[in-house]
């Protein structure tokens, strides 16, 4: 039985490991042998049965400064160094692994895998430290699949040969009419770390006093303190009692309801599931007109703002909020037959599983996905 080893760097939950989950039940229902290198947590307790964990530690930074910032890289080279040792004495000679994270390319370095790896890259790469990541690890990696095309435009200028597969969901049926009830609802969904754009999404609400929001999202520790920082500026006026903190929830149920979906990330994203997840129902995006994001929502599927903008997104939210349904109508019909067309994880899973085993280098040269 063939063994195909998942190596990511987190045991949490966010988009990057809704995917990696998907691809598991998928190898799974292949006959492959599965095996999840990852930290305890509760991506482990989503496991389907019959999958291996092998733990090792959180291969995270944190947010240290100064010396502080120091030690922590020296500690990050340690858990490098054990999880290569984890990920080598469970690699097999026919076997596939797959690297789910570009902060664990590192240690599939250190491994020496015969074979090499196959790198998703869930990451626009756009800062030094990330360049210097891959730059480290790039002789051990030997198939490159982004899930957008703006990913895949970053890791090309490094110099490497790198295909397209694309995100997907599992696509629900669209919501009916929005009914309005009181104020209009937006919301923002993800983990709450500072590149995602809180603050900006704050600072244009209170701009738009008839207007509430829903921030739904988990926490990594390190960002404990930004996170205790939203939440007492949700508490002083103008903003006193229109934000509501969600933690984790079912995002379908939960962006039903909302008026409008907001990505308002200050860094390039590769292409956020909860964009494809609110195309898909119907409910409208706004989002910031850089990497993932402004590709999904092109020709009108969505409305897009220039990063960092609270006075564009101000303008944004009164304008989507303020439509009535037949002005939304035909953008929201848009970006559903997008998903349809594009984002159904029945073809994107199993396409993008192939990918990264080598299975069908078509699916890395379709037309589509390069432009």
């Amino acid at each position: 039985m063939t063994s195909t080893i998942f190596v990511n760097r987190t045991g949490r939950i966010s988009g990057a490991e809704t995917v990696l989950l998907r691809l598991v039940d998928e190898a799974l229902s292949r006959g492959l042998c599965v095996r999840v290198v990852c930290p305890t947590g509760p991506l482990v307790e989503q496991l389907p049965e019959g999958v291996g964990h092998l733990p090792i530690d959180e291969l995270d930074l944190g947010g240290q400064k100064g010396m502080g910032r120091v030690s922590g890289l020296i500690e990050l080279g340690r858990r490098w160094r054990r999880a290569a040792k984890v990920i080598r004495r469970v690699e097999e000679p026919n076997g596939h692994i797959v690297i789910n994270s570009l902060v664990a390319l590192p240690a599939a370095r250190l491994a020496r895998p015969r074979r090499g790896v196959s790198w998703l890259v869930h990451d626009i790469v756009s800062d030094a430290k990330q360049r210097f990541l891959v730059g480290v690890s790039k002789k051990v990696i030997a198939r490159t699949v982004a899930v957008s095309p703006p990913t895949a435009d970053a890791v090309r200028a490094l110099g490497i040969d790198v295909g397209v597969s694309p995100l997907g969901i599992h696509v629900q049926p669209a919501r009916g009419a929005r009914i309005p009830a009181g104020r209009p609802v937006v919301g923002i969904m993800g983990l709450l770390t500072p590149w995602k754009g809180h603050e900006v999404l704050l600072d244009a609400l209170a701009k738009v006093p008839d207007v509430r929001c829903e921030i739904a999202g988990g926490i990594f520790p390190a960002d404990q303190a930004y996170a205790d920082e939203l939440r007492r500026r949700a508490e002083q006026p103008p903003l006193t009692g229109r934000v509501s903190f969600l933690g984790h929830v079912d995002p379908f149920a939960t962006m039903s309801r909302w008026d409008a979906l907001v990505s308002a990330s200050t860094l390039p994203e590769a292409g956020p599931i909860v964009a494809i997840e609110a195309m898909s129902i119907g409910v409208p995006v706004i989002a910031t007109a850089h990497g993932g994001p402004a590709w999904l929502l092109r020709d009108g599927a969505g409305v897009l703002v220039p990063p960092g903008d609270a006075e564009a997104l101000a303008a944004a939210i009164t304008d989507t909020v303020g439509k009535d349904g037949s002005g939304l109508a035909a953008m929201v019909a848009v970006a559903r037959q997008r998903v349809l067309d594009f984002h159904d994880a029945t073809r994107t899973t199993p396409a993008m599983l192939d990918a990264l085993l080598g299975a069908d280098d078509r699916q890395l040269k379709s037309e589509f996905y390069a432009g």
